[in-house]
């Protein structure tokens, strides 16, 4: 019988790395060289979204940031180099991308239970998805495996990253792009129903730049957004419930009260009315549905096998 069991070690540990190697995405990467990496990263979290609610939509923020620019790579925690820009600067980060020192802690613990095996990269999958489950949301299957960038991509961030101004055929076109179909990015900016914004990111659609919101709303949000000044007074993306994830931000939709003119561009008369209305009433298929298209977006080109490396620390190359 011990013979029987050390030989299922050595296969399953040959399988693991044969999967590396051909650059295989697996649940089970760790399982043999880091078998407490989940439960690390799940109670930093816990800790984390416990001192403040809003930490887990900003690592899902940086999750969505990292993946739509080369791929799921972890560049996004990368800072400035000799030979690159961060993608920290980069206009649709600047001074509102955060949650990296949340990030940076939980690396060192990883790196304390498991030196120089762990991708930043993966660590941010996991610590996405462990946010949004502690605020009411779903949880999902991570499959690990990803390995980190030498270098981020400014440009790629500036060009990529579809912005609050922008409207439905643009939004479906810059999500086609990544391979995800429309009805992917209709519940991916589900991801709005927690965190919250910069005023500069809404200013012109409460002050008149919009004809379709609500008049109480624009009164409401002008309050701490004026038509100058005050660009980093924050506004909760969902009114109703800005700290749990569920379906409110589909309710405020139908309502006109989509804080950016991209979230009111998916009730406007298009393509995308139906499924609005679908998860505005029904929860449980926006919990289901956005669980399977994060899923869907941690696949996107991530380095594998022998490409990139497992960083250090999370903010610069080996």
């Amino acid at each position: 019988m011990a013979c029987f069991s050390n030989s299922f070690l050595t296969f399953g540990l040959l399988s693991l790395l044969a999967s590396a190697a051909h650059g295989k995405l697996s649940a089970n990467f760790y399982s043999t060289t880091c078998p407490d990496l989940q439960t690390i990263v799940r109670s930093a979290m816990a800790k984390a979204v416990a001192k403040e609610p809003r930490m887990a939509a900003s690592i899902l923020r940086l999750f969505f940031h990292d993946c739509f620019v080369n791929g799921c790579d972890g560049s996004i925690l990368l800072d400035d180099a000799p030979t690159f820009k961060s993608e920290k600067n980069a206009a649709p980060n600047a001074n509102s991308a955060r949650g990296f020192e949340v990030i940076d802690a939980i690396k060192a613990k990883v790196e304390a239970a498991c030196k120089a095996t762990v991708s930043c990269a993966d660590i941010l999958a996991l610590a996405t998805r462990d946010g949004v489950n502690f605020l009411g949301g779903p949880s999902w299957t991570v499959q690990l495996g990803r390995r980190d960038s030498l270098k981020a991509n400014q440009k790629g961030a500036n060009a990529n990253l579809p912005g609050p101004g922008s409207d439905l055929s643009t939004l479906i076109s810059m999500f086609a792009a990544k391979g995800l179909s429309a009805s992917d990015m209709t519940v991916l900016s589900g991801a709005h129903t927690i965190g919250q914004a910069q005023c500069r990111f809404f200013r012109n659609r409460v002050h008149g730049g919009d004809t379709n919101i609500d008049a109480k709303f624009a009164v409401l949000r002008k309050k701490t957004c004026p038509s100058s000044g005050g660009i980093k007074n924050l506004a909760p993306l969902d009114a109703q419930t800005p700290i749990k994830f569920d379906n409110a931000y589909y309710q405020d939709l139908i309502a006109q009260r989509g804080l950016f003119h991209s979230d009111q561009e998916l009730f406007n008369g298009g393509s995308q009315d139906s499924l609005v209305k679908k998860y505005s009433t029904n929860g449980a298929k926006f919990a289901a549905d956005f669980a399977k298209a994060m899923a869907k977006l941690g696949n996107l080109s991530p380095l594998t096998g022998k490409k990139g490396e497992v960083r250090l620390n999370c903010r610069k190359a080996n």
